[in-house]
């Protein structure tokens, strides 16, 4: 399988997204795409299906889209549902129609084979169960039961109809149906939105061994790491491709700007160098040869572009918290939260400059922990409580506004009325709203926007403890990266709800993870934190090993003794018959002595015989006793 973009372009009417699109993917590839938001990303993975949106780009190589085997192509956008009163389950086994009618084809030949035999029914039998092994038949149900539970649905939801589901469940079972289909190409846009870590970690190994090719639109830069093995950055309306995962690209991409930037500047000072000779010697008449010498060689230079500065236009702040917090900034003791029931119960102390990251599956708790503390929503017990002087903001992923019909300018000012319009204008300004973009309604602001805003807000508001839930939702690299930043050199404290893990590793220094069997605080980063889950992990597996092992004795420990018992119990009845066994013996050998025995040699031979067997006895007896003795 092969597909291929060559010189290609993306237009919307009069403006350029993409202007030479050179791209191609081979069997297996896993690629990233890579980019600012609006820079293109989007467009050109909806063009991979959509061949009518791309045009002749300003390359010279031929415009084309060549592609070999005619491959599937999922997208998660292209994914419907044709009757809604279909349940769940339904749904997810539309995914695996050839491999449910191999079955009924397997079944029927069975039926057959019952009845009446022949070489070509048996040959057919079996070519279609290697066929049906090939395809995975044997373990497609454990795939589709494993990927539904990481998704967080439960047993009783594979039989809802899909009508019954909400807006956000029915995209994760559109996206469930996608993976699960196994396209020729699968392209993903963002597919670790709204996904808890435990997802993320489980989708992160099910694309690692997905077996044809993955194009990857995302932002998650550990995912991107773990996956793929090219990239291609957008930038400046162009395409470059990189070789090997997220990180390398960095390296690269650095790397290719230092040398081309180290390139470009020697050849200017050379080209410098030799203007100057020829400028200082074309008029004399000795000189003039070796003077046009040294321009023509300038003429046959290739000459070097300046390399592009990347592209790190994003928001910025400088931090100024007037009033500090006292060393203790929260504490918490047998805090218990929820709403008609306990999610969750937790204990932890904050101190003043720690930033303490939640995480862990979606619906544990952890927005509900955010507005617990903000006092948004009632305990329903324990206790917490702030420190001294504790000034704290909070930022809600939901983004909500007061009224959505006020422009960015005015929402700002009403939150901070004793602004001048220039102070105004220098805030929003440092998060990327300048120029008549102030005067942009908030209704029709992307998402994006949004979060620059309420984070412009809260930063304003120089409170000395914030908490964050979900606060790089709707960024792109360079953006999460300009908020790292920010929040690396903030003095105060920090609670935030992330299930970006880069994120959550660069800034967090302690974790309060929501796992399955309760919550623990640990002082530490997230690398820190999944070395001791790995190691805690290790050491149950060993505990339970021990566990087993110990059982086991017991177990073989019992029957021991119990068959120890018995093994005594035989010793002594087969005491007891050698015993008896030796008295027959003597008796027998008394007769022998007698008159009648002594002249009667048939009667004599007839006790010796007897007596014979009767050792033959005692010595087959005698050799059981012994083994089992040793046994015991």
């Amino acid at each position: 399988m092969n597909y291929k973009i060559t010189n290609g372009s993306i237009a919307y009417g009069a403006e350029t997204i993409l202007e030479e699109i050179n791209f191609e993917i081979k069997q297996k590839d896993k690629i990233a795409i890579v980019g600012k938001n609006g820079s293109g990303k989007t467009s050109l993975l909806k063009s991979i299906i959509h061949s009518e949106m791309l045009e002749e780009g300003i390359g010279e190589t031929k415009f084309g889209i060549y592609k070999q085997g005619n491959p599937n192509i999922g997208y998660l956008k292209q994914i419907d549902f044709e009757n809604s009163n279909n349940t769940f389950l339904q749904e997810i086994l539309k995914c695996y129609e050839p491999i449910l009618k191999l079955e009924t084809k397997i079944n029927q030949l069975q039926e057959n084979l019952q009845t009446h035999t022949d070489d070509k029914l048996i040959k057919e039998y079996t070519e279609s169960l290697e066929k049906y092994k090939l395809n995975g038949g044997y373990t497609y149900q454990k795939e589709y039961e494993i990927a539904i539970q990481k998704f967080g649905f439960s047993q009783e939801d594979k039989q809802k109809k899909i009508s019954e589901f909400s807006g956000g469940q029915k995209t994760k079972i559109a996206f469930l149906k996608l993976l699960l289909s196994k396209p020729d190409i699968l392209l993903l846009d963002e597919p670790t939105n709204h996904l808890d870590i435990t997802t993320i970690e489980w989708l992160e190994n099910y694309l690692k061994n997905y077996p044809n090719a993955i194009v990857i639109v995302s932002h998650d830069r550990m995912f991107l790491d773990k996956i793929v093995n090219k990239v291609y950055e957008i930038e400046y309306a162009t395409i470059t491709e990189y070789t090997g995962n997220y990180s390398a690209f960095e390296k690269q991409k650095r790397a290719n700007y230092e040398k081309q930037l180290k390139d470009y500047e020697y050849q200017q000072k050379e080209i410098k160098r030799l203007q100057t000779i020829a400028d200082r010697f074309r008029y004399k008449p000795s000189k003039a040869k070796m003077a046009m010498s040294k321009l023509r060689k300038i003429e046959q230079m290739t000459i070097i572009d300046s390399p592009n500065k990347y592209d790190l236009k994003t928001f910025h702040t400088n931090f100024n918290i007037p009033i500090e917090s006292g060393h203790l900034v929260v504490s918490a003791k047998d805090l218990e939260i929820g709403y008609n029931y306990p999610f969750a119960k937790l204990s932890f102390e904050l101190y003043k400059g720690q930033k303490l990251a939640i995480i862990g599956e979606n619906g544990k708790g952890k927005s509900t922990l955010l507005k617990t503390l903000m006092g948004f929503i009632p305990k329903i017990a324990g206790n917490f409580e702030y420190g001294y002087h504790v000034k704290k903001e909070y930022f809600d992923q939901q983004m909500n506004f007061s009224n959505e019909k006020n422009t960015i300018f005015d929402d700002f000012s009403e939150t901070f009325p004793q602004l001048t319009e220039n102070q105004i204008r220098q805030s929003l300004g440092a998060f990327l709203f300048s120029g008549d973009d102030v005067f942009k309604e908030i209704k029709i602001l992307s998402g994006g926007e949004k979060m620059r805003l309420q984070l412009c807000k809260i930063f304003k508001k120089e409170a000395n403890l914030l908490l964050l839930d979900e606060p790089t939702n709707h960024m792109d690299i360079v953006g999460k990266e300009s908020l790292e930043n920010i929040l690396t050199a903030y003095s105060g404290s920090l609670i935030f709800v992330s299930h970006d893990r880069y994120f959550v590793n660069k800034i967090a220094n302690c974790i309060l993870a929501f796992e399955p069997d309760g919550v623990i605080y640990f002082n530490g980063t997230y690398e820190e934190y999944c070395s001791y889950r790995e190691n805690r992990a290790d050491c149950n597996i060993a505990e339970e090993k021990t566990k087993n092992i110990q059982k086991k004795h017991t177990t073989n420990s019992y029957w021991q003794d119990k068959e120890n018992t018995k093994r005594k119990n035989k010793i002594n009845k087969l005491e007891l018959e050698i015993e008896q066994k030796e008295n027959e013996i003597k008796q027998l050998q008394t007769q022998m002595h007698y008159e009648d025995y002594c002249s009667d040699y048939i009667k004599l031979k007839e006790v010796q015989d007897k007596i014979k067997i009767i050792e033959q006895e005692i010595e087959a007896k005698m050799l059981e006793w012994e083994e089992l003795n040793q046994q015991i």
